[in-house]
């Protein structure tokens, strides 16, 4: 007799347990991944730049573009406007004060000289008419004045005898007041004769004095324009050696040159001084006197700041630094350098390489390298003091601590980071 099988479960009651099965580990799952987080953002280890925070001495000093440039710079400006006739020296060649760099050329300028020495021909010749016709006026008027002189003593004389013969009743009354009278007269007519020479004689000067002037002006506007002339050889007036031609360089036979326009500049190349361009921000702590290094891509040059301008331009500061006679080989006016000014140097200090972004005297984010050294944290740094490639932590970081001081802007949104 066959013996009977056991019955599976139906399909309906196993689909319910699997369902339930089902449900159970969909809610543990969901409350382990609730209880787990987010996931953790992953930065390639590779591209974070990391720095340790160290305690020392920290240098302050702030960094600038500049090109050097001679001490001493002669700049040779047109007196006169002209035409350029000639060019004698290129740039480059060693020149004397009296060495002539160009030639130009002004047809009215010479006009002008000839017109100006008729001119003073023609007021010397006045001069010397007018001279001749006040020495003869002053002359006559001498002559006359020695004529009523000798009739005025002539008549003192006869009046004199007259009061004699008045005296002794030889003469009559009439007789004896006319000789009175002419006497009077005389005296008064000498009177008016003396003051006409003395005005005479004042008028006199006056008038040469004023003719005198005259020439005198004439004789500047001559050498002047002799001057003009003459400026026309441009002579190069100092020694050293021609840096250049034309404001840009650039001077063309044929060129009109307006007056006070640069012809030319020569300079003493073995004095140079960097000037760099500091930016505006920076330039606060600048001060006269300070330490600065020149690299000039062949060399490192010691200097010393001498002087700041008074005004930016372009966001810039100019800074003028001396530097020693003896140069690096290959120093030469308008050569590309940088420069390094340094501020002060702080002791004892906790310092870390400068984050892009990071201001002085503010406070900033950064993320801190967990022990493990594959996970980051944020947290705030209050920075002090700011260098070019260094600054000062006041709080948030201690000796040892290793940051990442590349641009994490994007994880701003996080407080830990993965490094993978």
């Amino acid at each position: 007799m066959a013996m009977d099988k056991p019955r599976a479960n139906p399909p309906k009651k196993r689909g319910k347990l699997y369902a339930g099965i089902a449900i159970v580990v969909a809610v543990v799952g969901t409350l382990g991944l609730s209880r787990m987080g987010p996931a953790l953002p992953s930065v390639d280890h590779e591209l974070a730049w990391t720095d340790t925070v160290e305690r020392g001495t920290m240098v302050r000093n702030i960094r600038g573009p500049g090109t050097l440039v001679p001490e001493q710079i002669q700049i040779i400006s047109a007196v006169t406007s002209g035409r350029v006739v000639e060019k004698l020296i290129d740039p480059g060649v060693h020149v004397e004060p009296s060495t002539v760099l160009l030639r130009l050329e002004n047809p009215d300028v010479r006009l002008q000289l000839l017109e100006e020495r008729r001119q003073l021909t023609d007021a010397k010749s006045g001069l010397v008419n007018t001279e001749a016709q006040l020495e003869s006026s002053r002359l006559n008027q001498e002559s006359q004045v020695a004529q009523v002189e000798q009739q005025y003593l002539e008549a003192a004389r006869t009046d004199s005898v007259n009061e004699e013969l008045w005296a002794k009743k030889l003469i009559t009354r009439n007789d004896y007041l006319k000789g009175k009278e002419n006497v009077r007269q005389l005296k008064t007519r000498l009177d008016i004769e003396r003051k006409k020479l003395d005005v005479q004689l004042n008028s006199t000067d006056a008038q040469l004095d004023a003719q005198r002037a005259a020439v005198e002006q004439l004789e500047q506007m001559v050498a002047f324009r002799e001057e003009q002339l003459g400026s026309m050889n441009v002579t190069a007036g100092a020694s050293g050696v021609l840096q250049r031609l034309g404001v840009d360089g650039i001077l063309e036979i044929g060129q009109f040159i307006q007056s006070g326009q640069e012809l030319a500049r020569v300079v003493q190349p073995g004095k140079l001084k960097a000037v760099l361009r500091i930016p505006e921000t920076q330039a606060v702590d600048v001060v006269i006197g300070q330490d600065a290094e020149i690299d000039t891509r062949n060399g490192v040059i010691h200097g010393t700041v001498i002087r700041i301008d008074p005004a930016a331009q372009g966001g810039t500061v100019g800074v003028d630094v001396a530097l020693p006679d003896e140069l690096p080989a290959g120093a030469r006016p308008d050569l590309s350098v940088d420069g390094r000014i340094i501020i002060s140097q702080l002791d004892d200090v906790l310092h870390v390489s400068r984050q892009q972004y990071a201001n002085p005297n503010s406070t900033i984010g950064l993320f801190r390298l967990e022990p493990d050294g594959n996970t980051a944290v944020r947290v705030s740094v209050q920075v002090g003091a700011a260098s070019v490639n260094e600054m000062e932590i006041i709080s948030g970081l201690k000796e040892g601590d290793v940051v990442i001081l590349s641009d994490m802007s994007q994880w701003d949104s996080y407080d830990k980071i993965k490094l993978k």
